[in-house]
């Protein structure tokens, strides 16, 4: 278990020639999912290809960010400026198909392997007489999941199948995003106690995007309503210099003493990256077990001026793209 250095919220896209099944569906998928949903797979087919170029585009312009900060961009701004720019087109890049196999026009099977250039999870539905053709199309990798239709805990099963789906890492922001961060900061967030206490933050926090950078180290994340908020990571090493740093900009003893033993953190490189409009201020930290020693974190929210806002929002494109009507 590692810590998902990219992750945000992604379409999920039904094909099934029953429409009940799929009305079924749109009625007990979560609310907060962009479902889609298709009787025939030839507009399911040529619905997918049509995002591979937009899935392109948009791992263009991560890269390009690492790129302006190899050249002296610092990378927070540049994070917030995408998410900016971008509105909420991001959210509606399908990241799960999920296909019934039985068809009288076209398998689903058939269906995937149409799908090429499109490089979404995909999930197929089976009937008891298609699990063999299932099983052996899970082992050539074909599909990532298949779940028996009939299955009386169908909506569970799927349900988990599909978030589990949503929470993989995607290998190309992976990719991009390791570029920031150093040896001992990318060891640091492969270890299991630490991804899965970063986890369980971001699930109280409710971020729903987020990505961990390295320079300064730490976490950007966005809620549900397009607020941002930087989660500070310091290792015990780094606190003597940061206690230092406190004293510089003129903080009292006691808070310079808390910096140092770990007990607050400040957020002077997250106000560096923005301009310096703000004065750095203090935060409560809290402890994170690490090797070789322990991790100290706090979280910081981001002035509202530089976030994208309820507008590009996550919540909104929900409440704007979330009809869900069967599409023949």
């Amino acid at each position: 278990m590692s810590f998902a250095l990219y992750r945000r919220p992604g379409g999920v896209v039904f094909l099934d020639d029953d429409p009940d099944y799929l009305e079924m569906l749109a009625q007990v998928m979560p609310l907060d999912w962009y479902v889609r949903l298709f009787l025939r797979p030839v507009a399911c087919i040529e619905s997918l290809l049509e995002e591979p170029a937009r899935w392109e585009a948009d791992a263009w312009r991560q890269q390009e960010i690492i790129n302006r900060w190899r050249e002296g961009e610092p990378l927070i701004p540049q994070i917030l400026k995408y998410w900016r720019d971008d509105g909420t087109a991001r959210f509606s890049l399908t990241q799960v198909c999920v296909v019934d196999y039985s068809m009288p026009a076209m398998s689903g099977l058939r269906v995937l392997s149409e799908l090429t250039g499109w490089s979404g999870s995909r999930v197929l539905l089976t009937g008891r007489a298609d699990e063999q053709l299932a099983v052996s199309a899970f082992n050539r990798s074909l599909i990532e999941q298949f779940i028996p239709k009939q299955a009386p805990d169908i909506r569970l099963r799927l349900t988990n199948a599909i978030q589990g789906l949503l929470h993989l890492a995607d290998a190309r922001h992976q990719q991009t995003w390791r570029a920031t961060l150093s040896r001992e900061q990318h060891e640091l967030l492969c270890s299991p106690p630490v991804a899965q206490a970063l986890d369980s933050l971001a699930l109280q926090q409710g971020w729903i995007e987020r990505v961990a950078i390295g320079a300064p180290f730490g976490v950007l994340a966005l809620d549900n309503k397009g607020r941002a908020s930087w989660l500070q990571l310091e290792p015990s090493a780094n606190l003597p210099e940061l206690a230092e740093m406190a004293e510089s900009q003129g903080w009292d003893a006691p808070t310079v003493q808390d910096v140092r033993m770990g007990k607050k953190l400040i957020d002077l490189d997250l106000q560096l990256a923005l301009g310096a409009v703000h004065k750095s201020q203090p935060r409560q930290a809290f402890t994170i077990p690490a090797e070789p020693g322990p991790m100290h974190g706090a979280i910081f929210a981001v002035h509202e001026s530089f976030c994208p806002g309820f507008m590009a929002s996550h919540e909104r494109f929900i409440a704007t793209h979330g009809d869900r009507e069967v599409q023949d």
